[in-house]
């Protein structure tokens, strides 16, 4: 049995933030990793950070992006363009700012070597590629979580836990309460939540009438791959349903780094068909989110009615076992390869954006042992947390106070299409696209990475934590998970040095240290 007094479940950038964070408060810590590459999405291909307003990104999350700008001032990290080259896009915001010695737009290898830098430079203690026992391994005594146990048989006890996988296995494991899906618009007197028929916030929807039918307009002639023919429920409904995953790719135009797009095993052209309808419609949006990073790549993320989104194929995976998880993934790769092989080959498609795409393809170094493929999936989305404060669309839209600020969140109320629909008028459309923006900075709660006492009282829950569907739309970018399993792994340490549960944790300690150690925990 290993011993630590902080026991970290997950690989993500909130995992290796909290590990640091406890190490540096003078505590033991172990990193439990299902992951085999640590970083989570922030290495896997989410490289155009989703900033929104970066002033209020602080503390080990903001040393992240400062590392990464050390990186790219040396002129050995340019190997495929130079930097007057490349640029300085941003999202929203300049990609190198020079003046906060901080960068935001990065290559996955990159990001994923600070991360090992931070495991290196603390001696953190870290198990990878050990998967929690769901069944029977979390042992709790008197309401407390004493030891986990991995489905290898090794066990790992601690005297406070963090859960920072973004399915929040531990957490369920745990006994403790959470949703998946979305909340009616009742349920928080919230108005972007549940069912969003109509409701078209982005370009992600179709602007021309497309028939969804095999035999266009021929209702019997049945529906093409990937259109439901369920019905899309009442506007403003609960359902759970789930916003869409994908990977973020990381492509390189680069000849010399290039590998052509491969056609995957189980390849399906029909599977694009609708695809073909919508660029027959006179669409030209490919290329819109083939966002730059440095070296002649992008992190290319969905785009328009038919893209890298697997809409309506991943309504299990929060809860799914191990084994069906690994499926849903493996469906994701061969739909999004299949996707890339078909704009590149498919006589259909056209000859300008064929040409074009084919001028991309998989970058050589990166993902080296997974055939250039990002090993995360963009799990946008799993279970959500019933803790002790929820934050609702209201929190984040300042117009309700939060308690006891651990950090801040700026981005837009953003989610992603769940379901791809047959319409009344016999056409097809999306629903679930929600882009609302944010007029100030918002704090998040201590209590909404706190489980209820009765259940758990020495778990915190940084990514999985608890909130809305629509109010997670926002919080859930990579620096802010940062920025939570920094103040997580703080209110850890503050539990045990005072013999603590984590729900009793004086906040005005809890604030003091962490603006000791440069989280900005109110707006300037």
């Amino acid at each position: 049995m290993d011993k630590a007094d902080v026991i970290i479940y997950g690989g993500t950038s909130a995992a290796i933030v909290a590990a640091v964070q406890a190490h540096k408060m003078g505590k033991t810590v172990i990193v439990v990793s299902p992951d085999k590459h640590v970083g989570g999405l922030s290495a896997g291909g989410l490289g155009f950070t989703d900033t929104g307003n970066k002033s209020v990104i602080g503390g080990l999350a903001r040393d992240f992006y400062h590392r990464i700008w050390l990186h790219y001032q040396q002129p050995a990290a340019w190997n495929w363009q130079q930097q007057a080259e490349y640029g300085n896009k941003g999202q929203g915001t300049p990609a190198m700012d020079g003046t906060e010695r901080t960068m935001w737009i990065f290559e996955p290898h990159v990001a994923e070597q600070v991360f090992e830098d931070y495991i290196r430079e603390n001696n953190i203690k870290i198990y990878r590629d050990e998967w929690l026992d769901r069944q029977q391994g979390v042992k709790k005594e008197g309401g407390k979580i004493t030891a986990i146990t991995t489905l290898s048989g090794h066990t790992y006890s601690g005297k406070v836990f963090i859960d920072a996988t973004y399915e929040g296995d531990l957490m369920a494991a745990a006994g403790v309460s959470y949703t998946v899906g979305r909340e009616a618009v009742a349920t928080y007197g919230e108005s972007w939540n549940g069912v969003q028929t109509g409701v078209l916030h982005h370009g992600h929807h179709f602007k021309q009438n497309i028939s969804p039918y095999r035999i266009p307009g021929d209702a019997k002639s049945g529906l093409l791959p990937r259109v439901s023919g369920e019905d899309p429920g009442e506007k403003g409904a609960a359902d759970k349903k789930i916003q869409a995953y994908c990977f973020r790719m990381c492509l390189t135009d680069k000849p010399a780094n290039r590998i052509a797009f491969p056609k995957p095993e189980g390849y399906d052209a029909t599977q694009y068909e609708l695809l073909i309808r919508v660029l027959d419609s006179g669409w030209n949006e490919v290329f819109n989110k083939f966002d730059p990073i440095p070296n002649h790549k992008t992190d290319v993320n969905n785009h328009g009615p038919f893209s890298f989104d697997n809409i309506g194929m991943n309504y299990d995976y929060p809860e799914a076992t191990y084994e069906r998880r690994k499926e849903i993934i493996h469906e994701h790769e061969v739909y999004q390869q299949g996707l890339l092989y078909f704009l590149a080959h498919d006589a259909r498609v056209p000859a300008a954006i064929q040409q074009r795409m084919q001028t991309w393809g998989l970058s050589a170094d990166e993902f080296r042992d997974n055939k250039n493929w990002p090993h995360q999936l963009y799990v946008r989305e799993a279970r959500r947390m019933k803790g002790m404060h929820v934050m609702t669309q209201q929190s984040v839209l300042g117009e309700s106070p939060v308690p006891q600020s651990i950090g801040m969140g700026s981005y837009t109320l953003d989610a992603h299409n769940a379901q791809r629909y047959v319409k009344k008028d016999g056409y097809v459309q999306n629903e679930g696209d929600i882009g609302v923006d944010i007029k100030e900075p918002y704090q998040v709660s201590y209590g909404s990475i706190l489980p209820q006492r009765e259940e758990c009282s020495n778990l915190l829950v940084p990514v999985c934590m608890s909130a809305s569907h629509i109010a997670y739309g926002s919080i859930r970018m990579e620096p802010v998970f940062m920025i939570l399993g920094q103040s997580a792994a703080t209110a850890a340490v503050l539990a045990i040095n005072g013999n603590k549960a984590v729900q009793e944790v004086d906040y005005t300690q809890l604030k003091a240290q962490l603006e000791k150690d440069h989280q900005r925990l109110s707006a300037r």
